[in-house]
């Protein structure tokens, strides 16, 4: 493996003088970020669950009336199909306002930070996790996509996969 594989790539190491302690917020703001992201995806299954719930409404409706219950068709109809989840908002009302009040907000101000603190690299604190982590030398702990370890890599993780296990066997 030349020393070019035996690492990140360049959009992921950190910039000279970015601080540990940088790369650690920049990945708390993202991990942030990310459950945000997660949080909206949560409110976009309520807009289609409670969607898919107001036109199932209507076959409730419509057999209600085929079955002689032509008062509670009415009532569902008037009180409860196309209604409001909360005062003045559909679901879809709530969406946009999450987006546009909170969501595009804080993505925008997650992308300004990644840019002025750390020239754009995204995944840093990762970046640095995955390096710490990983078996330099082992087939499957590759240090970026595309990569394989260079030849009699695999030999010697063999062989101290042996040594460990002999070294375990001696004991204290």
């Amino acid at each position: 493996m030349t020393s070019h594989d035996n690492g990140p790539d360049r959009a992921h190491q950190r910039p000279e003088g970015v601080s540990r302690t940088t790369v650690e917020a920049l990945g708390s703001l993202s991990k942030a970020l990310e459950t945000t992201e997660r949080a909206r995806g949560h409110l976009y299954s309520f807009h289609q669950l409670t969607g898919t719930a107001d036109l199932e409404l209507d076959r409730a409706v419509e057999l209600l009336r085929e079955a002689g219950h032509p008062e509670w068709a009415e009532t569902v109809r008037t009180q409860v199909l196309g209604r409001n989840v909360i005062p003045g908002h559909w679901t879809f009302q709530i969406v946009e306002a999450y987006d546009h009040t909170y969501y595009e907000p804080f993505r925008e101000f997650e992308r300004a930070a990644v840019e002025e603190l750390a020239e754009g690299h995204d995944h840093l604190y990762e970046a640095e996790m995955k390096e710490a982590r990983r078996t330099v030398g082992h087939p499957d702990h590759t240090a970026r996509p595309g990569t394989t370890p260079g030849p009699g890599a695999r030999a010697q993780e063999h062989d101290r996969a042996d040594r460990a296990r002999e070294s375990r066997k001696e004991g204290p």
